[in-house]
């Protein structure tokens, strides 16, 4: 692992500066990332994710343990600069991309590095990372909602994304994130970190936080693209009541036609606003308009 000093020469290096697009803060305190690998426990069979590796500092630390090391990085010049420093690694690939194709989707060379790897190491898939700033949440919620889906996370991020982390109903960071997290596993502040363990310093504080993805959860949604569709639905119009927020239902929740029966089966209150709703109350809606549809289906052929 390097320290700041390190860092900075390897740029200088390379002729280059911390990109403030690419939201480039380097953790320059070795026993916090030191923390953050051993926080994971990973085993030698372990499939290790990490976005936004910048020079391969922390990805030196997680190629000691893990069975196999994905490292993403969409900066070009740290890109070589990592694959320099990690050369005598032969368990980590470095890949030259930004990890989200969209907003929704994971880049499909990653996908592919990841069922690659998962023919020959059968443990956790885990993201461990320093989380860009820019990307942190939309990366945890495909990790969460997706075909391919992190066993564990566990990262540094904005403090702020930290409480919308663990965001209760009724708070104002209570919203998507939150959500899913609850409704699929645990999440955890391990600790606050202040500006000064990263270079360049950012303006607010960070937090090192954990998920780890409980299946007995995850079995209580039938459909992941249903509860993610209720989700936005009544989560995009927060402020409303929730029968109100009903008309602006597209896709298979269109075909809902009776949405106060839907709430009486949930024993929800209609009037109720959808930042108040737990995220089993969501699950809840989500499951009974799949069983709506599958009836509707069976009965009409559409």
């Amino acid at each position: 692992m390097q320290t700041k000093h390190q860092i900075q020469q390897l740029l200088v290096s390379a002729g280059v500066l911390p990109n403030k697009n690419f939201g480039q803060h380097f953790l320059i305190d070795l026993n916090l990332m030191r923390v953050l690998i051993d926080s994971a426990h990973i085993g030698s069979d372990d499939i290790v994710l990490e976005v936004g590796c910048g020079t391969g500092s922390l990805t030196e630390g997680l190629a000691e343990q893990a069975g196999y090391c994905i490292a993403v990085e969409v900066d070009d010049t740290l890109v070589r600069i990592a694959k320099n420093q990690l050369a005598q690694n032969e368990n980590v690939n470095v890949i030259n991309t930004d990890i989200l194709e969209s907003k929704h989707t994971i880049s499909g060379a990653v996908i592919a590095a990841i069922e690659e790897a998962r023919k020959k190491h059968g443990g956790r898939l885990l993201l461990v990372a320093n989380l860009p700033y820019n990307v942190a949440c939309p990366v945890m919620l495909n990790l969460v909602t997706r075909p391919t889906v992190a066993d564990e996370m566990y990262v540094t991020v904005q403090k702020q994304v930290a409480e919308r982390m663990s965001a209760k109903p009724g708070s104002g960071d209570y919203g998507t994130l939150s959500i899913f997290l609850s409704a699929t596993g645990e999440v955890k502040t391990e600790r606050i970190l202040k500006p000064t363990v990263f270079w360049p310093q950012p303006q607010v504080e960070s937090a090192m936080v954990s998920f780890v993805r409980k299946e007995e959860k995850v079995s209580r949604v039938k459909s992941m693209e249903l509860f993610g569709e209720v989700i936005n639905l009544f989560m995009g119009h927060r402020r409303k009541m929730l029968k109100g927020c009903t008309k602006f239902a597209v896709g298979e929740l269109a075909k809902i036609d009776n949405w106060l029966a839907v709430f009486e089966q949930c024993s929800i209150n209609p009037t109720h606003r959808p930042e108040k709703l737990m995220p089993e109350d969501y699950i809840a809606i989500a499951n009974i308009c799949r069983e709506h549809n599958n009836i509707r289906h069976d009965l009409f052929g559409i």
